[in-house]
């Protein structure tokens, strides 16, 4: 701990206000999506707590009376701040899992052609341009289209069919770099297996850039799932999203309900910034030739 409290990581991270604003911004957001049962002060979708005489309230400091909603309610009579509390939990559930896999498969997959080349890189290539040439919300929407009922994993299964790709193209390319220097080399000599070469010796030098695409896309995931859900194809309407708060808002914005729209478009742009703050920072860290730079 010591060490890492004076390395050179730390030193940067401090030094950049925006790094640190931004990882305060998602640690708090993070928190907020773990404890969200204790912190909000209701289930929104357990419907032994919705009332319907709670239609619309508005915030509390628009209506005195209305201190048990401090952000208003919807059209439902659910708490706004009850929502985004279970909302974020969805986003980040979303955000994290699909990242998690996407970037597994795509690594597999990506090492495994730029190691052995021949026709299983051309055909895993020929896959990844396939899958690359539809846009990735495109994709998700078809994909979300076949299935007869959706829920969270049914989204993140949908994502991660889109976004693999990146990732298999970032590791090839760093593996096709990596397996000619010399200790690989070495490696082979000395008799070691092609799965202990892939694994402990090409994928710890290859990592960078893949850590750094998992920090991008992780804003780029969340940023997809609220599409799709804002757009009626995304997490089903039992579920607690921020895109279908946006969507359901929409429509009553134009009676001065603003709130039903403003309080999560919000959160939703805090939580996409204080993750674009914190992986700009990661990047230019993780960039050999910004480091010698500085």
């Amino acid at each position: 701990m010591h060490l890492f409290k004076n390395s050179n990581l730390m030193n940067s991270f401090i030094r950049d206000p925006s790094a640190v604003i931004g990882a305060v911004l998602m640690i708090l957001f993070l928190f907020c999506a773990v404890f969200a049962p204790m912190l909000a002060p209701m289930d929104p979708y357990d419907l032994k707590n919705i009332d319907l005489s709670n239609f619309l309230f508005s915030p509390a400091w628009m209506d005195a009376g209305n201190l048990h909603f401090p952000l208003g309610t919807d059209d439902q009579g659910r708490g706004i701040l009850s929502n985004i509390l279970y909302g974020l939990r969805t986003s980040l559930l979303v955000g994290f899992s699909a990242v998690a896999v996407s970037s597994t498969i795509g690594i597999v997959m990506g090492m495994l052609a730029g190691y052995y080349g021949g026709i299983l890189d051309a055909l895993v290539m020929r896959v990844a341009d396939t899958v690359f040439s539809f846009s990735t919300t495109l994709l998700a929407i078809l994909l979300l289209g076949v299935f007869e009922s959706r829920n969270i994993w049914t989204v993140v299964f949908a994502i991660c069919i889109a976004g693999w790709v990146k990732y298999a193209r970032t590791i090839r390319g760093s593996v096709l770099e990596v397996k000619e220097n010399a200790y690989i080399t070495a490696a082979k000599a000395s008799g070691a297996k092609d799965f202990r070469i892939l694994f402990k010796h090409i994928l710890p030098n290859a990592m960078p850039p893949i850590m750094v695409l998992m920090a991008v896309d992780l804003a780029v995931v969340i940023m997809l799932e609220a599409t799709l859900s804002f757009l009626g194809v995304g997490v089903p309407i039992t579920e607690p999203s921020l895109g279908m708060m946006i969507a359901i808002g929409k429509n009553y914005i134009y009676a001065g309900m603003w709130w039903m729209v403003a309080f999560p478009g919000l959160t939703l742009i805090l939580l996409v910034v204080a993750i674009n703050l914190f992986s700009d920072w990661f990047r230019d860290e993780m960039n050999p030739r910004l480091a010698r730079r500085n």
